[in-house]
């Protein structure tokens, strides 16, 4: 299942207005019919979960790394494909016997992280085969690459904590928050080697990508347990701290190469969710159950919110107002905080395939626990018969990108809140 967001629900109602509807215009409402309009709170809701078969994560504005064990939804494994391209042609390394090489640095810039910051094993790989940087070829969360079997990662240097909120020092100045991997400094010499025995691959970056079609970043976190672990948010794309560094002296001189990582370089991020034995592969094979309590999960997991009364609406109404609550399941200071807005999605009629956006975030009150979305627009166009009432599906704004999770109140929940409909309307 795909979720489209290139037509706004706004356009339809604009879409909606005809010389018939013109005489309906706010401007002719007597003021005391609004303030007198009915109000109703009674709507029946359906509240369940639905997979994500396939969600695009190819040249996302961040890439997700590493994993979590989370006591509702499974754990949640995250690994990088990403090319690496030359700053220059042609580089001269100079005379390798008088190289001595420091170390060989993969460094990854933070942009943040969704979990708890404990000890992760992080891995490096070559890859057998390139990405495909045509735009018309896509990589979804499933996809992976072939690599060359060999781990890059330097013997008793893969295991790191990560650290997104601290400055890293390097070569004695302070940047901003990075992952830095130290790599096997054979694998630079490969690179040096190879600049000096066939100087064609350093010639274009075609040449080199063919030679080196770039790299697998993942973590082997096999003995974490349940609320152990973090997704790291990683900008690959538009920051040059961002790169695949060198470290050497030639002489006395000190002196750094990097492999850069930027926007021209594709890049996919696979993310597996093994959710088996959980309280959400239960409400999949079970959907009443999203009664009590349903889901939203980026990458894998979307609510869905169905009010059959809608169905019932007089079609000679105004609607002035319709808030939908959605209530969550979330204890302050918990590492697993929902998000701070989610989007709805709507199949416009039953026989559509895919989802369309409805132009509808839905904010997230910490005071109250719960999202607020203005649904007014959405039900006056299905009033006004331009849309079918198939539901409404909620996901996490940042769905494929992020590792957000979303634990809902269902109206038959054993806690305080339950997800209402509130609607205010008049009738002409």
């Amino acid at each position: 299942m795909k979720i489209f967001s290139t037509l706004l629900l706004m356009l339809l109602v604009a879409a909606a207005c005809n010389k018939k509807d013109a005489g309906l215009g706010k401007e002719i409402i007597d003021p005391d019919a609004i303030l007198n309009g009915i109000t109703t709170d009674t709507f029946e809701l359906i509240t369940y979960s639905i997979l994500e078969d396939s969600t695009e994560t190819k040249n996302a504005s961040n890439v997700l790394l590493g994993s979590y064990v989370d006591p509702k939804f499974g754990k949640v494994d995250a690994s990088v494909y990403t090319e690496l391209r030359l700053p220059g042609l042609n580089p001269n390394f100079g005379d390798p016997a008088q190289i001595v090489i420091d170390s060989f640095v993969l460094a990854l810039e933070y942009v943040g992280y969704y979990g708890d910051l404990s000890p992760q094993t992080f891995e490096v790989y070559e890859l057998s085969d390139s990405i495909q940087n045509d735009s018309e070829v896509k990589y979804y969360q499933f996809d992976t690459i072939a690599t060359e079997g060999v781990n890059w990662v330097a013997p008793g240097k893969g295991t790191i904590t990560p650290d997104p909120i601290n400055a890293a020092v390097v070569a004695g100045s302070e940047v901003d928050p990075q992952l830095r991997i130290h790599l096997d400094t054979n694998r630079a010499w490969d690179f040096i080697n190879q600049s000096l025995t066939d100087p064609a691959t350093f010639a274009t970056n075609a040449a080199f990508q063919d030679f080196f079609k770039g790299l697998k970043i993942a973590v082997n976190n096999s003995n974490q347990s349940t609320g152990q672990g973090a997704i790291l948010y990683l900008d690959i794309n538009n920051n040059p701290a961002s790169k695949m560094t060198i470290y050497f002296k030639l002489g006395s001189e000190q002196k750094t190469y990097d492999f850069t990582i930027n926007s021209n370089c594709a890049d996919f991020t696979h993310v597996n969710h093994q959710q088996a034995n959980t309280p959400v592969s239960a409400l999949i094979a079970d959907s009443t159950l999203g009664q009590k309590t349903f889901y939203a999960q980026a990458n894998k997991v979307r609510a869905m919110v169905q009010i059959p009364g809608l169905d019932h609406l007089p079609q000679n109404i105004i609607i002035h107002r319709a808030d939908l609550s959605l209530p969550v399941q979330f204890q302050t200071g918990y590492r697993y905080k929902p998000g701070s807005r989610i989007t709805a999605a709507s199949k416009l009629s039953a026989a559509d395939v895919f989802y369309t956006s409805l132009g509808i975030a839905g904010l997230y009150s910490e005071a109250n626990k719960q999202y607020d979305l203005d649904i007014r627009a959405y039900l006056q166009s299905l009033v006004n018969g331009k849309l079918e009432n198939t539901g409404i599906v909620i996901s996490p704004l940042y769905f494929r990108n992020s590792a957000e999770r979303i634990v809902f109140n269902g109206v038959a929940t054993n806690n305080k809140k339950k997800p209402k409909l509130v609607v205010t309307y008049t009738t002409y």
